[in-house]
């Protein structure tokens, strides 16, 4: 009965200790994130051997943002899955104002230290629809923002938001309804997919 008085209490201290050393062991992640760009691309002309066909290549939108994921821990060069959440206020195709459009990129193994990009995209039909126009500008866009998170988790210091213009998190103020009748689309959905590869974060497939 003594040994386990003895023994009982001591347990229970060194569960406290684990308890107490498991946030210290945690990594921590910073996000140093630029603010986003957009632009107008046309489609590409891919080659190869299925024949040449005529066809007047149209406009697609493309906003882009450059970021860098930092570790607490020298040993982390790499991090399993970074998520980047997009929200594009665009025109609204059936009235006045503008609409809000999302996305969410889950991308993987992504290297620490170094500038990466994601990106989304709307569609040349997605264009037209927004604008009435195969050649639309960057005009028919308000807002790019949107929120970075590291293996599910907000980064240190809520430093993973970025928006192109105005305080990030405007997409939460509900100013803007949602809109899904048109997609965003991440570089995988377009014809992009192999162009700048190292430019870009490795993008999660589903399968």
């Amino acid at each position: 009965m003594k040994l386990s008085r003895i023994l009982y209490p001591s347990a229970a201290l060194l569960l406290g200790i684990f308890a107490l050393s498991e946030p210290a062991l945690a990594q921590r992640y910073l996000v140093e994130v630029d603010k986003p760009d957009f632009e107008d691309l046309q489609s590409p002309e891919v080659g190869g051997n299925t024949g040449k066909k005529n066809f007047k290549p149209k406009d697609w939108l493309e906003a882009e943002v450059k970021f860098k994921v930092t570790a607490s821990s020298a040993k982390i060069k790499f991090v399993d899955r970074v998520t980047v959440k997009w929200y594009v206020a665009a025109k609204n195709p059936n009235g006045n104002g503008y609409v809000l459009l999302e996305k969410e990129i889950n991308h993987i193994n992504v290297p620490v230290g170094e500038d990466i990009y994601s990106s989304v995209y709307l569609s040349p039909t997605a264009v037209k629809r927004i604008s009435g126009s195969d050649r639309a500008g960057k005009s028919i866009l308000s807002h790019v923002g949107g929120e970075i998170l590291i293996n599910g988790s907000q980064p240190e210091k809520k430093s993973g938001y970025f928006t192109s213009k105005g305080k990030a998190g405007w997409w939460t103020s509900g100013k803007l309804s949602r809109y899904d009748k048109i997609p965003l689309l991440n570089k995988y959905e377009t014809p992009f997919k192999f162009l700048w590869w190292d430019r870009y974060a490795e993008i999660e497939e589903r399968r």
